[in-house]
C-alpha cells in the first residue's frame, strides 16, 4: 500500500474535519507539525507528502527514495523547492482559489475594525464605561463611514478583484495597481493607476500582489510617507510586503492612522515585533484564510490532486 505523509496537519485540521477520504487512497500518517531537521527522516519512505509550511528541499527529496508526488496544503508554494522536484520528476500540487471569498471578508473585518473601533468600545463596555454614562451613546473614537471613500487595492487577482467587488457594494471608489491591467472596467468609481497615484489618494490600502523581489516591502518609510495621514493599511496577503520597523515608526509618529494585519514577517513573531508597540495596530494570527468553509474546500481540492495523480490525470500541477 502506498504510504501519504503529511507533515503539518495541525494548521489546517485541528480535528474538526475528517482525514477520512485521503486515508482511503493509501497508509496515511498525519503529523500535527514537523522540524525542518526532521523532514528528511519523516519522508523517506513516503510515496506522496501533504505540507503546508515545512519546507520540503532538494536535500530532503533526494532522501526520500519512493516520492512521487508533493501536495501543498495552501495556494503559495514557495515553501517547496519546485525546480528540483521538477529535475526529480515529481509533480508539485498546490490549492487554488479556496480562500479567495474568506480572506476578501477578513479585509473588510479588518477595515471594519477600524472604522468603528468594535473592539475598543465592547473592551470599554465591559470595563462598565457606558454603565457609568449620562447619555445614551458615547464613542472613545471618531467613527467612520466607507461610502465615497477611496479604496486603493494593490494586486488585482482572484482576492483583490473580490476585495473590490465588497468594496463596491459599500459605495467606495477604487484605484487598483496591477501589472495587467483591465482598462475595459474603468468607469467613474474604479481606476487602474500607477503606485503613487494610488498611495497618495487612497483613504485605505489593501495589499494583495505576490511576493517578489519587486513587492518585497513595497510598504517602507518612502511609500509610507506618500500616504494620507488619516490612511489605513491593509495586509491580508504577505508578511514581508511590509517592512514592519519603518511600518511601526509611521504609525507611532501618526504618519498613517492605522493598520490592520494578518500576516507578519515571521510567524509566529517574536514578542518583541515593534508592532505590538502600536495601539493603532491591530493584527489576527494568519487566519484570513482558515474559515471551516474554506478548509473544506481545501480538503476537498487537496483529496482530489492525488486522486488524479493516481488514477494518471494529475491537475493543479505547478512545476509543470
Amino acid at each position: 500500500m502506498s504510504k501519504i505523509v503529511v507533515l503539518d496537519g495541525y494548521a489546517a485540521n485541528p480535528g474538526d474535519i475528517s482525514w477520512e477520504p485521503i486515508r482511503t487512497l493509501g497508509e496515511l500518517i498525519v503529523y500535527d507539525n514537523t522540524a525542518s531537521d526532521d523532514v528528511a527522516e519523516k519522508i523517506k519512505d513516503a510515496d506522496y507528502v501533504f505540507t503546508n509550511k515545512v519546507p520540503i528541499t532538494a536535500d530532503s527529496m533526494d532522501s526520500a527514495r519512493n516520492l512521487k508526488w508533493i501536495g501543498v496544503l495552501a495556494t503559495g508554494y514557495n515553501i517547496v523547492d519546485v525546480s528540483h522536484a521538477k529535475k526529480s520528476g515529481i509533480p508539485v500540487a498546490n490549492i487554488p482559489s479556496y480562500s479567495t471569498d474568506t480572506v476578501a471578508q477578513n479585509v473588510f473585518a479588518h477595515i471594519l475594525n477600524i472604522c468603528n473601533r468594535v473592539r475598543d468600545h465592547s473592551i470599554s463596555i465591559a470595563g462598565g464605561k457606558w454603565s457609568r454614562c449620562e447619555h445614551f451613546a458615547f464613542w472613545d473614537y471618531p467613527q467612520a463611514e466607507l461610502a465615497g471613500k477611496t479604496l486603493g487595492i494593490i494586486g488585482f487577482g482572484a482576492i483583490g478583484a473580490k476585495t473590490a467587488e465588497i468594496a463596491r457594494a459599500f459605495g467606495m471608489k477604487l484605484l487598483i495597481s496591477t501589472p495587467h491591467p483591465k482598462k475595459e472596467l474603468e468607469n467613474d468609481r474604479l481606476l487602474f493607476c500607477d503606485l503613487e497615484t494610488l498611495f497618495r489618494n487612497s483613504d485605505i490600502i489593501s495589499l494583495h500582489c505576490p511576493l517578489t523581489d519587486s513587492t518585497k516591502e513595497i510598504i517602507n518609510r518612502n511609500t509610507l510617507s506618500m500616504m494620507k495621514k488619516t490612511a489605513v493599511l491593509i495586509n491580508t496577503g504577505r508578511g514581508p510586503l511590509i517592512n514592519e520597523s519603518e511600518l511601526a515608526d509611521a504609525l507611532m509618529n501618526n504618519t498613517i492612522a492605522a493598520a490592520g494585519l494578518d500576516v507578519l514577517c515571521e510567524e509566529p513573531p517574536k514578542s518583541d515585533n515593534p508592532l505590538f508597540k502600536c495601539s493603532s495596530c491591530f493584527i489576527t494570527p494568519h487566519i484570513s484564510w482558515a474559515s471551516y468553509d474554506a478548509r473544506i474546500r481545501l480538503f476537498n481540492t487537496a483529496y482530489n490532486n492525488l486522486y488524479s495523480f493516481i488514477n494518471g490525470s494529475p491537475v493543479n500541477i505547478v512545476n509543470t
